[in-house]
């Protein structure tokens, strides 16, 4: 494969990428343990997004890995995830923003992840992040979808459903790839919650 670009996502923040059809997009764990929030778009109709729910249903998963597709909500398949050498990526949690980090309201820290990672406990989230990655394409915040969470694992209840999120064991290195199956829009947001950077590298097959 032909390296097209290569970026690092700096810890806290987001970017946005596109990624021409048949091309590969990598996300990679630069620390380790690093949780990548990350959406897709139709570039050529941006009102066509990636779909949290109909991903998981056309699917019958809460977690995908090598071979699954991440599904629009029209049932277009915007990305197909070719290699992956992590294996679990959640499509059950939405993504972090500044509301739960300042809301007494908020009861969603069922987790044994240390929030904040090694900078603390963060101001703002993944939404914050992502509608600054994706202003240059005028995306308003409440268009953004929810995300597919990369190197997130999650444990759920099964007797109150309440969902917790477990330290990752994602190592340096680690990486998974996923191919446009049109023009994509994507961002990717370096989660503020375990305060580590990302780093996304575009491929020509």
């Amino acid at each position: 494969m032909k390296l097209l670009t290569d970026t690092v996502v700096p810890a806290r923040t987001g970017k946005a990428f596109v990624v021409q059809r048949g091309q590969r997009i990598r996300v990679l764990e630069v620390e380790g343990g690093q949780i990548g929030d990350f959406v897709a778009f139709n570039a050529g109709n941006l009102r066509e997004r990636f779909s949290q729910g109909r991903t998981k249903a056309n699917q019958g998963k809460i977690r995908i890995s090598t071979g699954d597709r991440l599904y629009s909500k029209s049932n277009s398949v915007l990305l197909t995830i070719v290699e992956d050498t992590y294996g679990i990526h959640d499509l059950q949690y939405g993504m972090c923003s500044r509301w739960i980090f300042e809301s007494p309201d908020y009861h969603g820290f069922a987790s044994t992840l240390p929030v904040g990672g090694p900078l603390g406990r963060p101001a703002w989230g993944c939404w914050e992040n992502l509608t600054e990655a994706l202003k240059a394409w005028q995306i308003p915040p409440e268009d953004i979808p929810d995300p597919l969470n990369l190197f997130q694992t999650v444990e759920i209840d099964p007797g109150t459903g309440r969902m917790g999120i477990v330290p990752g064991r994602s190592k340096p290195g680690d990486y998974v790839d996923l191919r446009a199956e049109m023009d994509c829009l994507t961002a990717l947001s370096a989660c503020p919650c375990t305060g580590r950077p990302l780093r996304v590298q575009v491929y020509e097959e």
